[in-house]
């Protein structure tokens, strides 16, 4: 029997329309009936998935900023942060891209410096707190991550500016205008697979929805890992199963075929 699912948000369990689904709730019910645990696993901040999810957050796990901060039930489970040396030298490279901007991701809020029209639109979409301050190195919190948010494209353009430290940080395309920099270590398939150690859950009775890169991980920490039918083709190719996409309810409808299949 399934003891485990997450699932990332955009591109995934949100529509086009940055919307859940109403039939979620449904079946998040069944799932909360059955000690099943739930995760919105997301490069989102937690305070973002926290009002997302507002109905039922008190019952449902949180793997935020891609891994970095995991709470359960209202609590803190654990968070991987990020040296802050290391995230000033990030910061200083980020500033240097063209057409990109940096946030720098603490556990109290995000921060950023610059007030532009089109970049404090994209904050907005996915950070619930967030600061505009004058000099992200010397802000006051515990960073979780640095991100940049590229309108070039992350892919094609701020990912090879951090080629040097690729080895010693994890450092992920996490969507079209998304790059964000973590620990070693620190991504989705780590917490989920630290999750499952803290409450004896084997890997086949935990599955995950993902559609982008820095769901890879995550599809490698459980048996039961689903591509969405709009996802990366670099995420279908370990993927050991598909979902309808997310404009078609894919998330809850997959949930449903697997509970019915893993009754026993």
């Amino acid at each position: 029997m399934i003891k485990f699912i997450a699932t990332d948000m955009d591109g995934t369990l949100l529509n086009s329309k940055n919307e859940i689904h109403p039939s979620f709730y449904e079946t998040f019910e069944k799932l909360k009936q059955r000690n099943i645990i739930f995760a919105a696993a997301s490069g989102r901040q937690y305070f973002n998935l926290a009002k997302r999810f507002e109905a039922v957050a008190d019952d449902m796990m949180f793997i935020a900023e891609n891994g970095t901060f995991v709470v359960y039930k209202g609590e803190e489970v654990f968070v991987n942060a990020l040296d802050r040396q290391i995230a000033n030298e990030l910061i200083a490279i980020g500033r240097q891209v063209k057409e990109a901007f940096v946030i720098l991701c603490g556990k109290k809020a995000a921060y950023i410096e610059v007030n532009d029209k089109k970049f404090i639109a994209e904050v907005e979409k996915y950070y619930e707190r967030y600061e505009i301050v004058e000099n992200l190195e010397v802000v006051e919190d515990e960073v979780l991550k640095v991100t940049l948010c590229d309108f070039l494209g992350s892919e094609s353009n701020s990912n090879h500016y951090f080629n040097d430290y690729k080895e010693d940080l994890q450092v992920t395309v996490s969507g079209q205008i998304w790059l964000d920099i973590t620990a070693k270590g620190a991504n989705k398939g780590v917490a989920i697979n630290k999750v499952r150690d803290m409450f004896d859950i084997a890997h086949e009775r935990a599955a995950a929805f993902g559609d982008y890169l820095n769901d890879l991980e995550m599809m490698e920490s459980v048996y039961h890992s689903y591509a969405m039918e709009n996802a990366h083709e670099d995420l279908k190719k370990v993927a050991r199963f598909s979902a309808k996409s997310n404009d078609e309810n894919g998330v809850v409808e997959a949930i449903e075929q697997l509970l019915e299949l893993t009754m026993v």
